[in-house]
């Protein structure tokens, strides 16, 4: 137990204390060494017991979860996972906490009695964001206004598809890549591993920060310049094409490296419909979907691109897809928005 995770469950529900301890505790390398009611008792815990994760409510009484966390990240930054109703209020607030610096979301139950089915889920994220090296910071304050225009410029008209997947750590990635792309860039289409309902409040976040237009994607949606397509929760997403139009598929199907959206569906239909007319990138997270997939499209004669270990969250699906071949440029999180326009304008000549 002396190397077992320190988890501090802070969540105003005493039922909820009770079951995430109880359960998590029997997930192997994992100990809830306190539980808080409230951020004000979660910091005097932190102080004193110094926990390698916090799991943390949003709605809560004397002070709100998001309110909690610009504190903690600007004084006392350390891997936090949020878990949250499936509320439309409660996705969007869980959007912001992202933003802010929690590294995963994670849907609360209805009902208090069945978190407990959760456990399994939980404890994989813990695992994932655990050792996390986190910096000290602030509120996101950049919006589409501030940001300006990118001095670079792609041509007008293209049928390039850039393709992206992420995880753990992967909605700031994608944040990062997404707001560095100029107006006219290839259409995009984009998996994040994250829960039914979250999808639409990250688009419509990503939406507001970005010079391309953002939203969820809907089965039929076309692919096109200057836009980019979020695969919505608990859905596949896959690449089609019809003559010169590409649109997505989104359904229903079994879970992929235990996830749905998975990487691996989108990277192999992209490999599959767009061939050597895509671009492939694949962004921090925990496990190995997309490597697969990323090195199809390889094949197909696509560019790849992976981020590398030192910007990554959790470096795992990045460098399983390095170690099998399928990676042409290993970049930083900050580099890989030029890295990209700097291949689509070679493309392009």
């Amino acid at each position: 137990m002396a190397n077992d995770i320190k988890v501090l469950v802070v969540d105003d529900s005493a039922v909820v204390r009770k079951v995430f301890k109880d359960q998590l505790n029997r997930q192997k390398g994992i100990t809830v060494i306190d539980t808080a009611p409230d951020p004000y008792v979660a910091r005097d815990k932190i102080v004193k017991l110094n926990p390698d994760v916090l799991t943390l409510d949003i709605e809560m009484p004397r002070m709100d979860g998001i309110t909690f966390l610009k504190k903690l990240m600007k004084y006392y930054p350390l891997p936090v996972i949020i878990v949250s109703s499936l509320t439309k209020k409660g996705s969007k607030l869980a959007m912001e906490a992202l933003s802010i610096g929690a590294l995963e979301v994670i849907s609360k139950p209805n009902w208090a009695y069945s978190v407990g089915d959760m456990s399994v889920q939980l404890a994989e994220k813990i695992r994932a964001v655990h050792g996390a090296e986190l910096k000290k910071r602030g509120g996101d304050n950049q919006s589409r206004a501030s940001m300006g225009k990118t001095p670079l410029a792609l041509a007008e008209t293209t049928n390039k598809i850039i393709a992206i997947g992420a995880s753990t750590g992967g909605t700031e990635a994608i944040k990062k890549v997404l707001t560095s792309m100029p107006q006219n860039s290839p259409g995009m289409v984009v998996v994040q591993h994250m829960p039914a309902q979250f999808t639409t409040s990250f688009a419509e976040r990503l939406n507001e920060l970005c010079q391309v237009n953002v939203k969820e994607a809907r089965n039929g949606d076309t692919v096109t310049n200057g836009e980019v397509l979020i695969a919505p929760g608990n859905y596949h997403m896959l690449l089609k094409r019809s003559g010169a139009r590409y649109y997505v598929e989104v359904k229903t199907g079994p879970l992929v490296h235990y996830q749905r959206p998975a990487v691996d569906i989108l990277f192999r239909s992209v490999a599959r419909y767009a061939g050597a007319n895509a671009l492939g990138i694949l962004l921090t997270g925990m496990g190995k979907d997309g490597a697969e997939g990323l090195l199809e499209m390889k094949k197909a004669g696509a560019v790849t691109i992976a981020q590398d270990e030192a910007s990554s969250v959790v470096y795992g699906m990045p460098k399983e897809a390095k170690q099998i071949g399928a990676v042409d440029y290993v970049e930083d999180i900050l580099k890989i928005a030029d890295r990209t326009c700097s291949v689509l304008q070679k493309l392009f000549a």
